[in-house]
């Protein structure tokens, strides 16, 4: 009992102190579990010995019993031999040996309970050193997790300062300005470099190339003339056949004109 409680209090002292000095739980852990084993092996070592006492007292309490048994032969040899005063000495000699039995009887029952006592505490030590080793891997998950936890804390804590947005939104700003000044000089580059007039007149002509491509847009949609695109687009075998409704087309034009003299008169 005492072996255990002197164990049990230095894995504690041991591990109070590591857990003062240490800063990283699972070294923390790895070396509390290899305090743990070295206590075990001792304590295996001091089983051991008292096993080793146990037996050694069986031992002698056999030896005993074996010896009264062996000066009670002694003593019947001498009644045999009729010789009463030497029975009478191993008869005292017996009763030496078997009083000596008790006393190591007694002594290897007490030693045979201590060790049986002895061996639960150790299995129980045992098994919770093997507790402590299946516990290990979530202990040193969880301080992980709290680690992270505490870390995404002190980040989202110094997020709370807007200095470093700020500087975001001044920077998209600068370069929203940088673009329309480079914007602006591109504009001032193309209307003031090489020959105004005759950029005038480009301008002029594009307008007027916009406004003829509307027109003829429109009247196709109207149904009343194709677009040029749609003419230039034709195919060569339809180009006979182009060719033949305009004179269908000229054909008529007379006849239209004589329609219209008519009705004027």
């Amino acid at each position: 009992m005492g072996l255990f409680s002197r164990l049990g209090t230095l894995i504690k002292s041991n591990l109070n102190d590591i857990i003062s000095k240490a800063e990283d739980p699972e070294k923390m852990l790895n070396q509390v579990l290899v305090e743990m084993k070295g206590h075990l092996i001792e304590a295996k070592k001091q089983v051991a010995v008292a096993i080793g006492d146990e037996k050694r007292l069986k031992k002698q309490y056999d030896d005993q019993v074996s010896s009264a048994r062996d000066w009670e032969r002694k003593a019947m040899l001498a009644v045999q031999a009729g010789d009463d005063e030497l029975a009478k000495e191993a008869l005292g000699r017996k009763e030496e040996h078997e009083n000596l039995s008790i006393q190591f009887e007694q002594q290897w029952q007490l030693q045979k309970d201590a060790v049986d006592k002895l061996k639960d505490q150790l299995r129980l030590l045992n098994s919770r050193i093997e507790e402590a080793k299946r516990k290990r891997n979530l202990l040193v998950a969880r301080a992980k997790r709290a680690e992270a936890q505490k870390t995404i804390q002190a980040t989202m804590s110094g997020l709370s300062d807007t200095s470093a947005f700020d500087t975001f939104d001044r920077m998209a700003d600068k370069v929203e300005k940088l673009e329309a000044e480079a914007e602006a000089t591109a504009d001032v580059a193309n209307d003031l470099t090489g020959d105004t007039l005759e950029l005038k007149f480009k301008r002029l002509e594009a307008k007027a190339s916009s406004s003829d491509s509307s027109l003829a847009a429109l009247k196709a949609k109207m149904g009343l003339a194709a677009p040029a695109q749609e003419q230039k687009a034709l195919p060569a075998g339809d180009k006979d056949a182009r060719k033949k409704a305009e004179k269908v087309e000229k054909a008529a034009a007379p006849a239209d004109d004589e329609l219209a003299a008519d009705e004027d008169g």
